[in-house]
């Protein structure tokens, strides 16, 4: 991890969950960190918890990635005021508790899309291009998920899914579009896809925790384990994708 000591990383989603143990992991690493977040206290508290003289190295910014403004406008700022991220961990990803058939459920459906599609489009043309500016070795890194691969059917056990799986596979597509494109502009910035399967975090909406609380789980700190892995693989080394599972999974 040399090579990223001191540099700056960008994680969304930072709140909690993957995104807040990844900021761990990279400070804990030597790298400094600016969280995106909506929750901006959250962000403030896990500042707070950190070490003491590791506190400076954690920067909030309430961001929401789903409004393509605000995102432009914090990266922006992490540019005038930073010179510039040299990670990008797109880890904002939500669900919504609807079925695609239900009525009037487009704003729902939506929110999905927004945050975690376009999201991680806006998040990254904004960090590619000021990596490519700069001309130094970046990193862009996806949490996805292993519903990117598979719509997970358990139908007649836990409430559907609906437009999720799709944003996941998605962001399957997107990755693979990444590393051609960024092929072209550059061969100093890498991108690298993340599929955990069941994590421990609030993603789920609280209706289905009923349906998932007994089920096997990894746990955040995992999850940063292997972001940290592909950042320390040597310049020359794609690292596409990871699968990430937790023993007795049971898809």
């Amino acid at each position: 991890m040399e090579r990223w000591q001191n540099k700056l990383a960008v994680v969304t989603g930072a709140s909690g969950g993957i995104g807040a143990a990844c900021a761990r992991a990279m400070i804990g690493a030597g790298l400094r960190v600016v969280g995106l977040a909506r929750r901006e206290a959250k962000l403030k508290e896990l500042r707070d918890s950190l070490p003491r003289e590791l506190q400076a190295n954690f920067i909030p910014r309430r961001c929401d990635v789903s409004k393509e403004d605000q995102v432009q406008s914090s990266f922006d700022w992490i540019e005038r005021e930073l010179e510039g991220a040299d990670v990008l961990l797109n880890n904002a990803g939500i669900t919504r508790e609807t079925e695609l058939v239900t009525p009037s459920n487009t704003q729902k459906l939506k929110e999905v899309i927004d945050t975690n599609v376009m999201g991680v489009i806006w998040c990254t043309r904004e960090a590619f291009n000021n990596m490519k500016r700069r001309g130094g070795e970046g990193h862009v890194l996806i949490i996805n998920s292993i519903a990117g691969h598979q719509v997970l059917n358990f139908i007649d056990v836990l409430p559907s899914f609906n437009i999720y799986p799709a944003t996941k596979f998605a962001i399957t597509a997107i990755t693979e579009t990444y590393r051609q494109e960024f092929q072209l502009h550059s061969n100093k910035i890498r991108v690298t896809g993340i599929c955990p399967g069941a994590v421990n975090t609030n993603i789920f909406p609280e209706e289905i925790h009923f349906y998932v609380k007994d089920m096997v789980r990894l746990e955040p700190a995992n999850i940063a384990d292997a972001m940290l892995y592909a950042l320390r693989t040597p310049p020359h080394v794609q690292v596409h994708e990871i699968t990430i599972k937790p023993m007795g999974e049971m898809f």
